[in-house]
Formats: structure tokens, sequence, C-alpha cells
């Protein structure tokens, strides 16, 4: 059975992960290779605006297989192959994930746990259902986040709040994830899906080239100096201003019409 089930609605992608008797746990299964692919094939199809990442069942996703964790204490794998297998397994996601050049809203509908939380934070809009819980619990069975939680998670909340889950383990809701930053809405569990629907559409009415433009930039900013951005946007709006979408924009607002983009 596949881990994600793909649904397309013109350039919205929706990928729901689909293992709810695993609570959607990303090892122990083929969750890597589908989410590698997954980036792969939105990466080259220009026509994809948007992709909207949920899970199905009452959890988002639990993160890592606790028990299928029992077989690293067999000695022959020793603390090399562990380290190479966490390179070519669970942190091939946010190679993949946070890298891709088109916006991802994460609705998370249940509790995000472990590594299931940091796959939130590999998105770049996260909304959450009343009833999700978020937890960077890695600390509580004795191993460090392996995924890239402490890259990702404090530049989600801030340092402060990101050392507070990480050294504690323990769980905040939604309405508290709200307070920090973590998420940027909070709604009932039945209007999930189609706030981020309702949220998708409107990215998705943007010129597509622009957009993947425009994400790029803001991935940049996270590391490059300001110089370097600045540079960086001049090239990417030297590129904007020749598409037919930039023409069609202001021929459209001079026209006083909506657009109609290619």
């Amino acid at each position: 059975m596949a881990f994600l089930t793909i649904e397309r609605d013109g350039g919205i992608l929706t990928a729901t992960m689909n293992q709810p008797e695993t609570r959607n746990a990303l090892t122990g299964n083929t969750a890597v290779q589908e989410f590698v692919q997954l980036c792969d094939t939105v990466r080259k199809d220009a026509s994809v605006k948007v992709l909207i990442l949920t899970g199905a069942g009452p959890i988002f996703s639990s993160g890592g297989n606790v028990k299928d964790m029992q077989r690293f204490f067999d000695d022959a794998l020793t603390p090399d192959l562990i380290r190479e297998e966490y390179r070519q397994g669970i942190q091939q996601i946010p190679n993949a994930l946070y890298q891709l050049d088109v916006p991802v809203i994460c609705a998370v509908n249940g509790p995000a746990i472990g590594a299931g939380l940091d796959l939130t934070c590999m998105c770049d809009i996260r909304i959450a259902a009343e009833n999700a819980t978020f937890a960077e619990s890695f600390v509580r069975v004795g191993i460090v986040p392996g995924d890239g939680g402490a890259w990702l998670l404090p530049r989600a909340v801030g340092m402060a709040k990101a050392s507070e889950m990480a050294f504690t383990g323990e769980a905040i809701s939604a309405q508290d994830a709200l307070a920090c930053g973590l998420v940027s809405r909070v709604v009932p569990a039945d209007q999930l899906l189609p706030t981020a629907r309702a949220l998708a559409e409107k990215i998705a009415a943007n010129p597509g080239a622009v957009m993947r433009m425009t994400k790029r930039l803001l991935r940049e900013g996270e590391h490059a100096s300001l110089a370097s951005l600045l540079e960086i946007s001049a090239g990417y709006q030297a590129i904007a201003h020749k598409t037919a979408d930039h023409r069609e924009a202001v021929t459209a607002f001079i026209e006083k019409r909506a657009p109609r983009f290619q």
C-alpha cells in the first residue's frame, strides 16, 4: 500500500499520508522514497502551483516508528551504518520537501509528533485543526532530532520556544502553536481541508513561475546576506519582467480587468 495518496485539482496537488494504522509513521515503510518522488514530480511539472500536505486518520504523523527502532539494538548496526542510514533515509525528506520551489501548505489534522512536527516545519504555511498537537519529543525516547528539526523548529518559533519544546519533549496545543507562530491559523477539524484549499486557490491564481521564484527568494533570505539576496532578486526580476504573465498582469491592470495568466 502506498504511503501517499495524491489528488489533483487544476494546479493544486493534495498529498495525504495514508497509513493511519501506523499513525502515518515516516520510517519502516516507503514514505521517504514517495516524498522524494513527489517533490521530483512537482519540480518538473510547471503546471503545479501549490502542494497541500495532510494526514489520514486522527493523527497527522507520529514521526519515526518507535517499534522499528528496536533493530538499532543489534550490534551489527554500527554508529557509522546508522549515520549513513539517516543520510540516505529520512534526511532525504527535508532535502526534497524544504527545497521544493512550489508553495506547500500543511494541513495538520491531528498530533504531529517528533519527525511529524519537523515535517510540518518543512512546509511554508501551517494550518491546524483544533485537535492538533505538536511535540518535539525525540528526547523522550533517548534520541536527538535526526531529520533537521534542530534547524527547522527554531526558524518557525524562535530559539527559546524551540529549546523549551526540544528539552522537555512536551506537546503543545493548536492554540499554543498559534500563539508562538508555529501555525498561522487554527480551524475546526471539519474546516481544515476546505480552509487549506481556499488558501491554495488564492495562491494558485497567481503566476506559477513568479511564485516559484518568490519562494526561492524567501528560502535564500534565511541564510544569505542582504547584498547577496538583492543580487539574486535583481536577476529574478529581470526574468520576471520578460514573462508573458507579467505582461498580462500589467495590461489587465491598465485595462481594469481580471488577468488571464497562462
